[in-house]
Protein backbone atom coordinates (compact mmCIF):
# COMPACT_ATOMS: atom_id res chain seq x y z
CA UNK A 1 0.00 0.00 0.00
CA UNK A 2 1.18 3.17 -0.76
CA UNK A 3 1.22 6.34 1.47
CA UNK A 4 -1.66 8.14 -0.48
CA UNK A 5 -3.37 5.13 -0.44
CA UNK A 6 -6.30 3.95 1.74
CA UNK A 7 -7.37 0.74 2.27
CA UNK A 8 -11.04 1.54 1.21
CA UNK A 9 -9.78 2.43 -1.68
CA UNK A 10 -9.53 -0.80 -3.04
CA UNK A 11 -11.95 -2.90 -5.04
CA UNK A 12 -14.44 -5.13 -3.63
CA UNK A 13 -13.70 -8.10 -3.14
CA UNK A 14 -9.32 -7.10 -2.44
CA UNK A 15 -7.73 -10.05 -1.17
CA UNK A 16 -4.73 -9.29 0.81
CA UNK A 17 -3.34 -12.45 -0.08
CA UNK A 18 -2.92 -11.29 -3.25
CA UNK A 19 -0.82 -8.79 -2.60
CA UNK A 20 2.38 -10.58 -0.42
CA UNK A 21 6.03 -10.59 -1.01
CA UNK A 22 5.22 -14.24 -0.43
CA UNK A 23 3.40 -14.99 -3.50
CA UNK A 24 4.73 -17.76 -5.53
CA UNK A 25 7.75 -18.34 -2.74
CA UNK A 26 8.02 -21.88 -1.35
CA UNK A 27 5.95 -22.52 1.28
CA UNK A 28 8.93 -24.47 2.80
CA UNK A 29 10.00 -21.00 3.44
CA UNK A 30 7.12 -20.42 5.97
CA UNK A 31 6.50 -23.68 7.09
CA UNK A 32 8.60 -26.49 8.95
CA UNK A 33 8.97 -29.37 6.58
CA UNK A 34 8.67 -31.68 10.08
CA UNK A 35 9.36 -31.54 13.61
CA UNK A 36 12.12 -33.04 13.15
CA UNK A 37 13.76 -29.99 11.50
CA UNK A 38 17.05 -28.85 13.12
CA UNK A 39 16.99 -26.03 15.38
CA UNK A 40 20.16 -24.06 13.07
CA UNK A 41 18.17 -24.95 10.03
CA UNK A 42 14.43 -23.24 11.34
CA UNK A 43 16.90 -20.41 12.55
CA UNK A 44 17.79 -19.94 9.38
CA UNK A 45 14.35 -20.68 8.03
CA UNK A 46 12.79 -18.47 10.17
CA UNK A 47 15.17 -15.30 9.61
CA UNK A 48 14.89 -15.74 5.51
CA UNK A 49 10.61 -15.97 5.75
CA UNK A 50 10.49 -13.09 8.09
CA UNK A 51 13.54 -10.81 5.47
CA UNK A 52 10.98 -11.71 2.95
CA UNK A 53 7.92 -10.09 5.11
CA UNK A 54 9.73 -7.44 6.31
CA UNK A 55 9.26 -5.35 3.83
CA UNK A 56 5.49 -6.56 2.46
CA UNK A 57 3.06 -4.21 1.33
CA UNK A 58 0.25 -6.38 3.06
CA UNK A 59 2.63 -7.10 6.71
CA UNK A 60 -0.55 -6.16 8.63
CA UNK A 61 -3.20 -7.67 6.96
CA UNK A 62 -1.28 -10.83 7.18
CA UNK A 63 -0.44 -10.55 10.55
CA UNK A 64 -4.07 -9.81 12.01
CA UNK A 65 -5.32 -12.64 10.26
CA UNK A 66 -2.81 -14.88 11.69
CA UNK A 67 -3.64 -13.60 15.72
CA UNK A 68 -6.91 -13.76 15.14
CA UNK A 69 -7.60 -17.46 13.39
CA UNK A 70 -4.73 -18.51 16.13
CA UNK A 71 -2.69 -19.68 13.20
CA UNK A 72 -0.41 -22.57 14.56
CA UNK A 73 2.30 -22.69 12.52
CA UNK A 74 4.73 -21.12 10.24
CA UNK A 75 5.21 -17.76 9.80
CA UNK A 76 2.71 -15.12 9.32
CA UNK A 77 3.21 -11.51 9.42
CA UNK A 78 6.38 -11.74 10.20
CA UNK A 79 5.68 -13.37 13.73
CA UNK A 80 6.77 -17.17 14.52
CA UNK A 81 4.77 -19.61 16.09
CA UNK A 82 6.67 -18.92 19.26
CA UNK A 83 6.65 -15.46 18.66
CA UNK A 84 2.70 -15.33 17.96
CA UNK A 85 2.05 -17.97 21.21
CA UNK A 86 3.95 -15.02 23.46
CA UNK A 87 2.25 -12.40 22.46
CA UNK A 88 -1.18 -14.27 22.58
CA UNK A 89 -0.41 -14.69 26.17
CA UNK A 90 0.82 -11.16 26.77
CA UNK A 91 -2.66 -9.98 25.87
CA UNK A 92 -4.87 -12.77 28.11
CA UNK A 93 -2.51 -11.89 30.98
CA UNK A 94 -3.52 -8.29 30.46
CA UNK A 95 -6.99 -8.74 30.09
CA UNK A 96 -6.98 -11.09 33.08
CA UNK A 97 -5.31 -9.29 35.27
CA UNK A 98 -7.13 -7.36 38.40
Amino acid sequence: MTITEHPSDRPSGWDWRHEGSCRGTDTATFFSPDDREQRTVRTRRERRAKQICQDCPVLRECRTHALTAAEHYGIWGGMSETERARLGRRRHTHRCAP
